[in-house]
């Protein structure tokens, strides 16, 4: 059985951890080395989408540690943010001494709206409509052949009557491993004008809604209390958990740290972030004011969560058949339908959520956040190799993390000693013959621990 517990990974150089995921049986490295390119080639893109005039990468990361429903997966992220990663896998490592996280998801269901204006009596055409609902769906059957025969397919409708004279009509459609968008416009175009004859009206817009509540996952998990770091620390995180139930402020903020993990699994498989997020923040404000996403509750022994969301995925079409680079990470998630790659998605952001709240009821959010950040702003004062971790190093503890300050730093190191400056020089060496990814490099002290948003 393969596992995402990989002990070490994180002071691997890229060249090393290609090789532990690959001796792993999570990828082989001829397959990993799409992301040398960033996953897509400019011809390629040029046929994505318009005006192209190069390609835009952002780095990709494993998370680890992660088991769900009693299978371990490992997590590719892509995201610009650093910590994330990190606290996302010491999140799942501390869920992991609970059980890990149990995950269920509800059938595959999208919401097509048909807008059926100038409705002389709404309430009798949404009578009409509702009695006819078999007709309805048997032309809707009719425009998706493909998908009725792999099992999906339309499976019901609902009516609304919104604005007066107004009626919506919500097409569900059961759109087995794909997002869906495409078929559920097709569907919601093509009975329009069945559904206007029906209810008397003039056919509005015809579209997919984003708050796809008939799409929905629910993450729980359990952590022990010495996982934790003791009861006090999961008494402040419920109280945490409870400042953005009552507070719309702080739920944007608290919500902001589970999309962390639900956008970053979202980019690195291809997926359709913007409508994930669109659809989740207007779930969270469905009841009249903005919730959190995920809630936390401490017992006596242990703390409690639960994260449900709409969360609408596609393992086939989209961009996939496309980016070669969505495809790989995909293949390393290994779920088997769409369903599945939802739940790890939510797992992914109950993580990160988890991750946050133990940082701001301990250590702060920025003690973790800023020790990664440090390597990010001494890179870009100029450090190359060895010099990178000393420069990172002392500008973290100052409590300095800036470039002026790094790039002073860099200057007093370099003059400090020849020999740091050579043994520079020979890790850059190293690092040029080797390849372009940096076996040399190590990755910073593990965090285990804190979030950069929370």
């Amino acid at each position: 059985m393969k596992t995402s517990r990989i002990a070490g990974f994180y002071k691997l150089g890229v060249v090393d951890r290609r090789e532990a995921l690959a001796s792993a049986g999570h990828a082989e490295s001829a397959d990993l080395a799409a992301f040398d390119g960033g996953g897509l080639d400019r011809q390629t893109a040029d046929g994505m989408i318009e005006n192209v005039i190069g390609t835009y990468a952002l780095p990709i990361g494993i998370a680890l540690n992660f088991c769900i429903n009693d299978r371990d997966y490992l997590v590719p992220m892509v995201i610009e943010e650093a910590s994330v990663i990190a606290a996302a896998s010491y999140a799942a490592k501390m869920v992991r001494e609970g059980g890990g996280f149990t995950a269920t998801s509800t059938a595959p269901v999208m919401i097509g709206q048909v807008e059926i204006r100038d409705v002389a009596d709404p309430e009798a055409a949404a009578k009409r409509l509702r009695e006819r609902e078999a007709e309805l769906l048997a032309r809707a059957s009719e425009i998706t052949p493909g998908l009725c025969a792999r099992g999906g397919g339309p499976v019901g409708i609902e009516v609304r009557v919104v604005g007066g004279d107004v009626v919506v009509v919500h097409v569900l459609l059961d759109c087995c491993d794909a997002m869906g968008a495409n078929l559920v416009n097709s569907v919601s175009e093509g009975i329009a004008d069945d559904i206007a004859a029906i209810a008397r009206g003039r056919v509005g817009l015809r579209i997919l809604s984003n708050l796809s509540v008939h799409r929905m996952v629910t993450v729980t998990a359990r952590v022990p209390n010495a996982a934790l770091g003791g009861r006090d620390v999961a008494v402040a995180i419920s109280e945490a958990s409870h400042f953005a139930e009552i507070d719309p402020y702080r739920a944007a903020t608290h919500n902001k740290g589970i999309m962390n993990g639900v956008d970053a699994v979202l980019v690195a498989t291809g997926q359709d972030w913007r409508s994930v997020e669109a659809g989740a923040h207007a779930f969270a404000a469905s009841s009249g004011s903005y919730k959190p996403l995920a809630v936390w509750r401490a017992s006596e022994d242990a703390l409690e969560g639960e994260l449900s969301m709409p969360l609408a995925v596609g393992t086939v079409g989209g961009a996939l058949h496309l980016h070669s680079g969505a495809r790989v990470a995909l293949d390393m998630v290994a779920a088997e339908t769409a369903s599945e790659l939802a739940q790890v998605t939510a797992a992914a952001g109950l993580a990160s959520n988890l991750a946050a709240l133990r940082a701001l009821a301990t250590d702060g959010i920025q003690r973790g956040h800023m020790s990664l950040h440090a390597r990010v702003v001494a890179r870009a004062a100029g450090a190359t190799g060895i010099l990178i971790d000393r420069v990172a190093a002392e500008i973290a503890a100052l409590g300095d993390v800036k470039t002026e300050r790094a790039r002073e730093i860099l200057q007093r190191l370099r003059r400090e000693g020849p020999q740091a400056e050579s043994n520079n020089n020979e890790l850059r060496r190293d690092h040029e013959n080797e390849s372009s990814l940096g076996r040399g490099q190590q990755a910073p002290r593990e965090p285990d621990k804190n979030e950069s948003s929370a």
